[in-house]
C-alpha cells in the first residue's frame, strides 16, 4: 500500500468526484512508468494477486496492461490507530474505520463488472490469512504492496512464495524507500533473496521482481 507524507491530504470517497478523479490521475501519473514496466513482464491471461489494494488505482492498471485471467485483490481495508501508522493511508491519513469501509465499497463498485464476470475476486482479510486459502503453485505472479513494516513484508514473501508456480514472479513496491516503515521492505526482500528460493529478475526504480526457481527434477 502506498504511503503519503504527513501533509498530504487523501480525498474521501464522499468528496466531489472531480477532485477524486484528479487525485487518482495524479497518483497514477506519478508512479506509472516503473510500475508499468513491472506489469509488462507479467504474462497475459495469467492468475495474479495484488496485496495491498487501497483505492484500486494500480489494480485498474494491472487489468489494462496484464489482462489477467483472474486477478485477486487482497486487502483487509482495516484502519490502524497506532502512532506508527500516522503517516500511512490506512492510519492517520484515513482517520477512521468508517473511511476504510467506504474505500472498500468504492473498490467493489469500481470493479463490479469484472467481479460479476469472475475476472476479479476480492478478499477482505489479512494477506497471511488469505494466502492460506490458496493451493500451492496457484499464482503466476503476485505483487506485494501491503503493510511495509519488516515483519509484514517478510510474512507476505514467505506466505505467498509457496503459492506461486515455479518460474513465476514475486514483485513489489518501495524497495529502497526507507519511509515510515524504516526500510522494512528492503530488509525483508534482501533477507528473502538470501534464502535461495528466488532469483533476482529486476531491482530498480524502487520496484523488485523475483523469479521463483524451478523445482529440481526428481531422481
Amino acid at each position: 500500500m502506498v504511503t503519503a507524507s504527513a501533509n498530504q491530504t487523501v480525498p474521501t470517497p464522499t468528496e466531489p468526484p472531480g477532485r477524486l478523479r484528479w487525485w487518482v490521475l495524479k497518483h497514477i501519473l506519478e508512479r506509472k512508468l516503473p510500475r508499468q514496466e513491472v506489469l509488462e513482464r507479467m504474462p497475459p491471461q495469467s492468475v495474479g494477486a495484488e496485496i495491498g489494494v487501497w483505492m484500486g488505482d494500480f489494480s485498474a492498471l494491472m487489468l489494462r496492461v496484464v489482462r489477467p485471467r483472474v486477478l485477486h485483490l487482497i486487502d483487509p481495508w482495516k484502519y490502524e490507530s497506532a502512532a506508527a501508522y500516522a503517516p500511512s493511508f490506512y492510519g492517520g491519513q484515513a482517520g477512521s474505520q468508517a473511511k476504510m469501509d467506504a474505500i472498500h465499497d468504492l473498490v467493489r463498485q469500481r470493479f463490479s463488472r469484472q467481479i460479476a464476470a469472475g475476472g476479479v475476486r476480492m478478499h477482505r482479510s489479512s494477506s497471511a490469512d488469505t494466502a492460506a486459502t490458496f493451493p500451492d503453485a496457484y499464482f503466476d505472479w503476485v505483487y506485494i504492496d501491503g503493510n511495509h513494516q519488516y515483519e509484514f513484508v517478510k510474512r507476505d514473501l514467505e506466505s505467498f512464495c509457496p503459492k506461486v508456480k515455479p518460474g513465476g514472479l514475486i514483485a513489489g513496491d518501495d524497495y529502497g524507500n526507507r519511509g515510515w516503515w524504516e526500510d522494512g521492505v528492503t530488509r525483508a526482500v534482501n533477507e528473502f533473496i538470501l534464502g535461495g528460493l528466488c532469483e533476482v529478475e529486476l531491482i530498480e526504480h524502487n520496484q523488485f521482481i523475483l523469479r521463483k526457481k524451478e523445482q529440481a527434477p526428481r531422481t
